[in-house]
């Protein structure tokens, strides 16, 4: 059963920057795509960026040119660097992994943005 912890939520103000963290335990980390996704209050989950297990990645394009994804196989980490944040991306932030499909997801962690 693999574990995804996140971390590195928090407030900031429009125009910061977060880096949100995904620890990932108990599977084959480096053979599974990694996904961040997002839900804001009263609205459905949404996707954000995915990583391939050989580094290929793809974002929406509401966070295209803003946020980066990147893998640490190493550490078993998937990261999420977010820029120019926005009111707008106020969300709670979800990792979710899978070999394919995301069968794996966190718990999630809250990024507020002020204007």
């Amino acid at each position: 059963q693999v574990q995804l912890v996140e971390s590195g939520g928090g407030l900031v103000q429009a125009g910061g920057s977060l880096r949100l963290s995904c620890a990932a335990s108990g599977g084959t980390f480096s053979a599974y795509r990694m996904g961040w996704f997002r839900q804001a209050a009263g609205s459905e989950r949404e996707f954000v960026a995915t990583i391939s297990w050989s580094g290929s990645t793809f974002y929406a394009d509401s966070v295209k040119g803003r946020f980066t994804i990147s893998r640490d196989n190493g550490k078993n980490t998937v990261y999420l660097q977010m820029n120019s944040l926005k009111p707008a991306d106020t969300a709670v932030y979800y990792c979710a992994a899978g070999p394919d499909k995301y069968i794996y997801w966190g718990q999630g962690t809250q990024v507020t943005v002020s204007s």
